[in-house]
């Protein structure tokens, strides 16, 4: 887990996928393991958040990739998450 971003107004945070276990072992929590990784985006001025993973996340690291190129205001980088937060149905429980 990697945070990316911190606001007054929104938290990004990159999810990892555990690496691989060693053949024949078993996961040490199985229901927990991510497959893939994915992105959480809260908004904390609605105390909800959205997980972006599969094709969502593909063009979310889009996104990241070219800010990293192009150097944005944090108003740029707020506009393009309050997109994403348009998404966002789940309320935080725990952070």
């Amino acid at each position: 887990m990697h945070m990316l971003y911190d606001s007054e107004s929104f938290v990004v945070v990159h999810m990892l996928p555990l690496p691989d276990a060693a053949v024949g072992e078993a996961p040490a929590v199985p229901e927990r393991q991510l497959l893939r990784h994915g992105f959480e985006i809260v908004d904390k001025r609605s105390g909800k958040e959205v997980y972006l993973d599969g094709a969502w996340a593909e063009l979310f690291q889009q996104q990241i990739m070219a800010w990293q190129r192009s150097t944005p205001t944090q108003d740029e980088v707020e506009s393009t998450l309050d997109a994403y937060a348009g998404l966002a149905q789940n309320p935080v429980l725990l952070h």
